[in-house]
């Protein structure tokens, strides 16, 4: 059982890197290279903008770390995050992403190893809290990836994530 709990705790340890050491300073490195105009661009009205892709990739996050595993009341209009076509600018979709970040890295700095297998329901799927954890730290993956491909497109410069 001890092996499993340093498991546990490694497991959320690296979801916690993930999340706020690597995916957070790419996409904030992403929107200060951006004007709020890029930010909220879209090749066409299937596409997502970055600006549609921050609102998501928090409302996600704290859906299913900060209330499904977390225990918060979750109020999220998932409609809405794709929805949005008015410019918010880009100071507080940062301040979104930081602030949703920080909620999400508390929880998971709470989160006991041995509670990795409870089973919580979120967006009506039956999960374990490693599931959600995973979930989330994947979707984020996806999207970071998305807004690096959508910023380097706007700006054509190399953003130097891994100069050595």
């Amino acid at each position: 059982m001890r092996y499993m709990n340093e498991v546990g705790q490694e497991f959320i340890a690296g979801a916690r890197y993930h999340l706020i050491d690597e995916f957070r300073p790419k996409i904030e490195k992403c929107l200060e290279r951006l004007t709020d105009d890029q930010i909220w661009w879209r090749p066409n009205e299937q596409s997502n903008s970055i600006g549609n892709l921050v609102l998501h990739l928090c409302g996600n996050a704290r859906q299913w770390i900060v209330c499904g595993v977390g225990g918060a009341a979750d109020s999220r209009n998932r409609d809405a995050e794709f929805a949005q076509r008015e410019v918010v600018p880009r100071a507080e979709l940062q301040s979104l992403l930081k602030k949703t970040l920080d909620e999400v890295d508390s929880t998971l700095e709470r989160l006991d190893a041995n509670g990795l297998l409870e089973r919580h329901t979120i967006q009506g799927s039956d999960v374990s809290a490693l599931e959600a954890v995973l979930h989330v730290v994947e979707h984020f993956s996806m999207h970071a990836g998305q807004i690096v491909y959508i910023t380097k497109h706007l700006t054509a410069q190399d953003m130097r994530f891994y100069d050595l």
